[in-house]
């Protein structure tokens, strides 16, 4: 008798110990694991590679979108291109221009929440130039106005400092030689359904941000009830900070 008790006390235990793991475990493990990154205009998708390089090696499954930049129908088309591929839910990112981008791609039925990297989030009928008005630029600004085939590019004498002002010259001046041909009009295309409306929202302030000043994205953020983190950091901060971003993407696939 008093064996049987032992080892009942005994498998009481085992039980304990192995249901408090596998509770901990559930706690911890994020719930997705794909991540599809969207980048932004005067930039191109190789800009990812620090953030990249945290996530996979934390086991997340990372796609990088490489937009055309040739209006926003087709950056959303090309975003819902990889979107079609993740075998499950995804974590949805877009840096700047890619805000508005993944404000429309982010209705895909495999998006489980978004992630606003110093970003534009319009609400339905709006545009992108709408809130890039609402605030002066910056002194450092540099977005020229488009030529004459509608492409806008960044000065190249105001890129350093106003685009990615905490990285090296050497850095920026890579990101400028490889920023992609971005057609102006996208600007001015409104939203159609805006997806932070039915998902999940993240926004990160770059509080050095010189391209889209703070004030803009805090009230965009307010706005749409989106869970803001601040980082000191430039219009690329997921380049300077990386390892601050990915925790914010980290946090969003843990709390759906």
């Amino acid at each position: 008798m008093k064996t049987i008790k032992s080892y009942l006390a005994f498998a009481a235990i085992i039980f304990s110990l192995v249901f408090t793991t596998a509770n901990v475990n559930a706690q911890t493990a994020p719930q997705i694991k794909n991540v599809v990154l969207v980048h932004g205009a005067f930039a191109d998708g190789s800009g990812w590679k620090g953030l990249y390089q945290i996530l996979t090696k934390k086991g997340y499954n990372v796609t990088i979108v490489q937009n055309p930049l040739s209006s926003l129908e087709d950056d959303v088309k090309a975003t819902n291109l990889a979107l079609d591929k993740q075998d499950g839910p995804t974590i949805l990112v877009g840096h700047s221009w890619g805000g508005t981008v993944i404000t429309e791609a982010g209705n895909h039925p495999k998006v489980a929440a978004l992630v606003y990297v110093a970003a534009l989030q319009p609400d339905n009928g709006e545009n992108s130039i709408q809130w890039l008005q609402t605030a002066p630029p910056a002194p450092e600004n540099g977005v020229l106005p488009p030529d004459d085939k509608g492409i806008a590019y960044y000065d190249k004498a105001k890129f350093h400092a106003g685009f990615a002002g905490d990285l090296s010259k050497e850095d920026a001046d890579f990101m400028f030689a490889s920023q992609g041909a971005f057609h102006a009009n996208g600007f001015g295309t409104p939203i159609t359904k805006a997806a932070w409306r039915t998902k999940p929202s993240y926004g990160i302030v770059a509080t050095e941000d010189k391209s889209i000043v703070p004030s803009i994205q805090f009230a965009m953020y307010k706005r749409s009830n989106t869970k803001i983190t601040e980082i000191k950091g430039s219009h690329v901060v997921f380049i300077s900070q990386p390892a601050k971003v990915a925790d914010v993407i980290i946090t969003a696939s843990k709390k759906q």
